[in-house]
């Protein structure tokens, strides 16, 4: 039954290219904070690195779990806009505003709860993070070892 109302997704992802565009609009919004940005860095990451829960060569479940952490990244995202930017940016771009709504209602409904509660919490972790970096001085230290500790190259 679980496997049938994926099937609600079909009409969405005729959408995604659209999606793609608000979402790109969004980041590139200096009012957007840098924690809502970070949830999508983390997706991108997750994609890109290839350390998956679910190997990609298992056929058809091997990019579920890849799709699962950027649908969830998206919705934390948009769920953390505020109204007035989202709909700035949505009339901007001229998308069906009823469209959009039903959308994000439909991946909210196949997205388990518990998990929803979970990842809507990471941009407060992401701001206590940098909060903590800021008032301790280490982001300075931090930033030069990552950029000094290059692999010394034999002589």
């Amino acid at each position: 039954m679980r496997s049938l109302r994926w099937l609600a997704f079909v009409p969405v992802a005729s959408r995604v290219p659209t999606y793609a565009r608000l979402v790109w609009a969004l980041v590139l919004d200096s009012r957007i904070p840098a924690s809502r940005k970070a949830i999508l860095a983390g997706a991108a990451g997750y994609v890109l690195l290839g350390r998956d829960l679910i190997p990609d060569d298992i056929p058809v479940l091997g990019g579920i779990d890849d799709l699962a952490v950027v649908v969830l990244a998206v919705e934390v995202f948009f769920d953390g806009i505020p109204e007035a930017i989202l709909d700035e940016k949505i009339a901007e771009l001229e998308i069906d505003r009823e469209a959009f709504r039903r959308d994000m209602d439909q991946v909210r409904r196949l997205t388990p709860a518990p998990v929803r509660r979970i990842i809507r919490r990471l941009p407060e972790a992401f701001d206590a993070a940098g909060r903590f970096v800021n008032q301790s001085g280490i982001g300075p230290r931090v930033r030069s070892w990552v950029t000094d500790a290059r692999p010394s190259r034999p002589s």
